[in-house]
C-alpha cells in the first residue's frame, strides 16, 4: 500500500490553480480532494479576487494557471468575455441549481458556493461610544458612525466589488453613487481582502466592518462579540466557481479537478463555512449564520455586474481611493 502511494505521489501530474479561497481553508481543499485522486498534486496561487482576476487578464496570452478553483463569477464571466476559458461539462453537472452554472452548453464555468454580503458589528466596542446597531445600508450613512465603518476596496476585493455592484442595483446607479457618497464620510479605511473588515470588527479594532456572512460567523463561533447584521434592503451576492483556462496542456487532470469540484462530497466540504453550496439539499445549517439571510439576497445581475465592472471600478477609484489602505 505505502508503495502505491509512493508511486502514486511521485508521479503525480501538478495543476498549477488559481484562487481566491481563504488562504486558511487551501490545505483542506487540496487533502479532500486528494482522498479521491491522490495522482494530481495541486500547486495553489492564491490572493484577493480583484488581484487574481488582474493577474490572470495580465497573462492572457501567456496563461500560467491550469484551472481556477474558487473565483468570483462575475470575474469568469469577465474572462469569458475575453475567450480565456475552455468550455466544458464536468460529469454531475445536471445535479447544480441552473444558478450556479454559465448558461452555455458546454459551460465555460460551473458554480461551487454562494458568499453573502452582512456586516459585522462589535457589541462591546458599539456600548462603549454608546452606539446602536444598524439595521440597514443607509444607517452606515449616519454620523454617529464617522470614522468607525471599514470596508473591503472593490478594486481588489470580490467581497468589496459585490457590495457595490448591488448597491448600484438597489438603489439605482444615481442614488447608489449618492449612497457610497454619505459613506465615504464615515469611512475609516478600504481594505484589500473582503474578510479583513469583519476579522477588524472581530477584534475591536473597528466597531462596524462591511464582510460577508461566513466570516461574521466563523468569527462569533471563535468566541467573537458580534452581531451579523443582514441590511434591510438586501443584500448582494456572488458566487465561488472553477472553470479550466483555456490553452492548458494538461486538461485531462483540469477536467479530473473540474469533474470533482461539483461532487456532492465538494459540496460537503464547501458547506463547512457556506451556507449556500451549488447542489440544492446539501447544506446543513452554518453555525452563527444570520436567520433569513437567503431570502435577502438580490436578484443578482451577474451579466450586468460583469459587463460593468472596469467602468464601475474606475468610478469609484476615482472618488474614494484616497482612503484605501496601503497595498502589502
Amino acid at each position: 500500500m505505502l508503495l502505491t502511494l509512493f508511486a502514486a505521489a511521485a508521479s503525480a501530474e501538478e495543476l498549477t490553480v488559481y484562487t481566491a479561497v481563504e488562504a486558511e481553508d487551501l490545505a483542506r481543499y487540496a487533502e479532500t480532494f486528494n482522498q479521491d485522486h491522490p495522482d494530481i498534486k495541486i500547486n495553489w496561487v492564491r490572493d484577493s479576487t480583484g488581484v487574481i482576476t488582474a493577474k490572470l487578464l495580465a497573462e492572457k496570452n501567456n496563461p500560467q494557471a491550469d484551472v481556477v478553483w474558487g473565483l468570483a463569477a462575475t470575474s469568469l464571466l469577465v474572462l469569458k468575455t475575453e475567450g480565456m476559458l475552455e468550455p466544458y461539462a464536468p460529469a454531475g453537472l445536471d445535479a447544480l441549481d441552473p444558478k450556479f452554472r454559465d448558461s452555455d452548453n458546454p459551460p465555460s464555468w460551473v458554480g461551487m458556493d454562494a458568499w453573502v454580503a452582512s456586516v459585522c458589528y462589535n457589541t462591546v466596542e458599539g456600548d462603549k461610544l454608546g452606539l446602536t446597531a444598524p439595521a440597514s445600508w443607509m444607517d452606515l450613512t449616519k454620523p454617529e458612525y464617522a470614522g468607525h465603518v471599514v470596508m473591503p476596496n472593490p478594486a481588489s476585493s470580490g467581497t468589496g466589488f459585490l457590495d457595490v455592484s448591488s448597491w448600484l442595483q438597489i438603489f439605482g446607479e444615481e442614488k447608489g453613487w449618492e449612497f457610497m457618497d454619505a459613506l465615504h464620510g464615515n469611512i475609516a479605511a478600504y481594505t484589500h481582502s473582503g474578510s479583513k473588515p469583519c476579522k477588524m470588527a472581530a477584534a475591536g479594532e473597528t466597531v462596524i466592518g462591511v464582510s460577508f456572512a461566513f466570516r461574521g460567523a466563523k468569527s462569533k463561533a471563535a468566541g467573537a462579540p458580534l452581531e451579523i447584521i443582514v441590511p434591510s434592503e438586501g443584500v448582494g451576492w456572488d458566487m465561488e466557481a472553477t472553470s479550466i483556462i483555456a490553452g492548458t496542456g494538461k486538461l485531462e487532470s483540469a477536467q479530473t479537478l473540474v469533474d470533482w469540484s461539483i461532487t456532492p462530497k465538494a459540496m460537503e466540504m464547501y458547506n463547512t463555512g457556506y451556507a449556500v453550496v451549488g447542489i440544492p439539499g446539501i447544506a446543513k445549517p452554518v453555525e452563527h449564520f444570520p436567520e433569513g439571510i437567503t431570502d435577502a439576497m438580490i436578484e443578482n445581475d451577474f451579466e450586468w455586474a460583469a459587463n460593468n465592472r472596469s467602468a464601475i471600478l474606475e468610478e469609484w477609484t476615482k472618488r474614494y481611493d484616497t482612503k484605501s489602505e496601503p497595498k502589502g
